[in-house]
């Protein structure tokens, strides 16, 4: 029996905003999707040896995939949100690989997994080509394509100044204000 030529559709989507906190002790930073209507800045609180505070949020949506042929759901609780790469870093590998596969038509779009597990456990590449199927599948490819790549080949988060990509205000004509690094 022939294996599945995947159809797939988003399914359990939730909008909110990712949260970015910041310990002033030892300077890590964590993320994690808020369905708060707006989370507040500055929020501070301590835990164990950490002291937490939000720095950032960004509109985001999460979801899953669902297969309208076989059913197939694939979880993806491990993807925080999709980024656009502005190109701000030259010698960034994202910006690198954009300039490449720019010239065959080819779109980047970085996957975004939650910090700080998604240093060292990043978004599985089945689960990259899936979403990179997913986009693909609503598009004329004889056009152009896109390409979903992992965030760890952004070389200098804090200086990023990437757009997370969400459902709501991505249509306006206006452009948005001045770019500011996510940090």
């Amino acid at each position: 029996m022939p294996e599945c030529q995947h159809q797939w559709e988003m399914t359990n989507i939730q909008f909110g905003f990712v949260a970015f906190e910041k310990c002033f002790h030892c300077n890590d930073l964590r993320t994690y999707f808020s369905a708060e209507d707006n989370p507040i800045l500055g929020d501070k609180y301590r835990e164990g040896d950490h002291y937490w505070s939000r720095v950032e949020n960004a509109q985001t949506f999460t979801f899953d995939l669902k297969c309208t042929k076989c059913g197939h759901t694939e979880k993806f609780d491990d993807l925080m949100g999709l980024l656009h790469c502005t190109g701000c870093l030259p010698d960034c590998e994202v910006e690198i690989m954009r300039k490449k596969l720019e010239a065959e038509k080819t779109w980047v779009v970085v996957a975004f997994g939650f910090l700080p597990e998604a240093k060292t456990e990043p978004i599985p590449p089945h689960k990259l080509d899936m979403l990179t199927d997913y986009f693909n599948q609503r598009r004329d490819t004889s056009r152009s394509r896109i390409k979903v790549v992992p965030f760890n080949l952004i070389g200098d988060l804090a200086r990023c100044k990437g757009d997370f990509i969400h459902d709501v205000g991505m249509l306006s004509l206006e452009p948005p204000p001045g770019r500011k690094p996510l940090f």
